[in-house]
């Protein structure tokens, strides 16, 4: 659930216009250089500094806790398994829509008196939805701390769903829907997800449709928010100037008093449907590809190997070989990465571009070769030492800068079910990682014949490389 397979596409203004020079290549090494010195320090003091506590309140909510006391914030992060896949057929947006409603009034506040709670109390206070999960996230000051839990008890348990603040932000989902209409990117992800997941509920738009969103009411406000909201479905992280043990007053207090069980519809396992080409015309000085390959499951033997193959592949560095092939030697994209996406229901690798329309056949080929040749021959024992070195070292800057970015990945490694120790353990896993095994991921996955999309002008030719 680490990830999103919604189809994103690299943005035509952030395709190239024209052919890159090479000047930037002392830079990119000297800035490699350094990070590379700072990846070696910061795991360490990292894994140092931060202890995990697992805090289980009186009426059994676990949640994993990190003690700073270094500034007086204490940050919340939480989420109930569901999300937009729990919308029902003909209500999607469903989800969505609940989750702008939880700071528009709770318990005996309207949505201004709560409104103005939350500012008094010096508080942050957001909702978002997944596909598989709504999540919930707060920022207070310490010292405030009793009247911001509170506010979050009243959101979570007692949300009013008031019907004013319900035709407010379906007015603004609805504005958004009816702009996306004419946006290629929107209509692209669209044709995108029915395309590679048929009828899955993965397939459907987060933000519903014109229909779908009118059609929601009160009434699927509540019933959604009694199905999702329980116990059973929720994983909490808190990072901040908080001890265990008033943390389990809280924990009670907010979440205790939610039914035990959730009451989810199931939801279907999907194999993205691969070997297609999509189509999305539009007159654009600039193409955006989209790529997908078989993914790989995070509890498979091989994930990790997985995960080491697609960063030399096409991971964040300077040094992945999409990056060198179709920015540094040719100058065809400002960016091109490749990533895992790992869901609750599908698996996929996903590689996207952007490019100069009369540049993306040229473009899309690059990318397939690159793709084939790492298949073929698998990395060198320099690109896996290095890429190891990478992955270990970026972990800390990627996901523990900050205490929300703390609070977030705990959580992620609770839905993942990863253990409290997986911090320790997690560069033991990609050290023992062979380069036979990365070898054998290339070729499990890259072998097969991807679903192409390209946006922008007609591609005579393309996914036939």
């Amino acid at each position: 659930m680490t990830n999103q397979f919604s189809g994103a596409l690299t943005s035509p203004r952030q395709a190239l216009l024209s052919p890159l020079a090479r000047e930037g290549k002392a830079l990119h090494a000297l800035a490699t250089f350094f990070l590379s010195v700072l990846f070696l320090v910061l795991p360490a003091l990292a894994a140092r500094a931060m202890e995990i506590q697992s805090v289980t309140s009186s009426k059994g909510v676990t949640a994993w806790l990190v003690e700073d006391y270094s500034v007086p914030v204490v940050a919340v992060r939480f989420v109930f398994g569901g999300g937009s896949t729990q919308d029902p057929v003909g209500k999607e947006g469903l989800a969505n829509l609940m989750t702008g409603l939880f700071d528009e009034g709770a318990g005996p506040l309207d949505s201004e008196a709560f409104q103005i709670k939350l500012d008094d109390a010096g508080a942050e206070m957001s909702f978002d939805e997944t596909r598989d999960g709504i999540y919930g996230s707060m920022r207070m000051l310490a010292e405030q701390r009793d009247e911001a839990f509170d506010l979050l008890r009243l959101a979570v348990n007692e949300p009013r769903f008031d019907q004013a603040p319900i035709d407010r932000i379906r007015a603004q989902v609805l504005s958004g829907i009816i702009a996306n209409e004419n946006d290629p990117d929107t209509v692209a992800q669209n044709r995108w997800a029915r395309a590679v997941y048929g009828d899955h509920p993965y397939s459907r738009s987060d933000q519903g449709t014109r229909q779908s969103i009118a059609a929601v009411t009160q009434a699927d406000l509540e019933a959604l928010h009694k199905a999702v909201f329980a116990r059973g479905g929720l994983h909490v992280a808190v990072v901040g100037a908080i001890d265990p043990e008033t943390l389990k007053k809280k924990l009670d207090m907010v979440f205790g008093d939610l039914p035990r069980d959730q009451a989810l519809a199931p939801v279907a396992d999907v194999e993205p449907k691969l070997a297609q080409h999509i189509e999305v015309n539009y007159d654009l000085p600039q193409t955006s590809l989209q790529l997908a390959w078989p993914g790989v499951k995070r509890k498979a033997s091989d994930f990790f190997p997985a995960v080491l193959m697609n960063e030399i592949l096409g991971g964040g560095t300077f040094t992945s070989r999409l990056f060198q092939e179709v920015r540094e030697k040719r100058g065809l994209a400002y960016s091109v990465n490749s990533s895992l996406v790992n869901q609750d229901h599908a698996n996929a690798l996903i590689v996207t571009t952007g490019t100069r329309s009369d540049r993306a056949a040229e473009t899309l080929a690059i990318v397939r070769d690159v793709a084939k040749r790492l298949a073929e021959d698998g990395p060198t024992e320099a690109e896996l030492a290095a890429t190891k070195k990478y992955l270990i070292g970026a972990y800390a800057i990627s996901n523990l800068d900050s205490s929300s970015s703390i609070a977030a990945t705990l959580v992620e490694l609770q839905i993942d079910d990863l253990g409290i120790d997986y911090m320790q353990r997690r560069a033991g896993y990609i050290n023992a990682v062979t380069i036979d095994q990365v070898k054998a991921a290339a070729k499990k996955l890259l072998t097969t014949e991807p679903t192409i999309m390209v946006v922008g002008p007609p591609l005579a030719g393309a996914g036939k490389g």
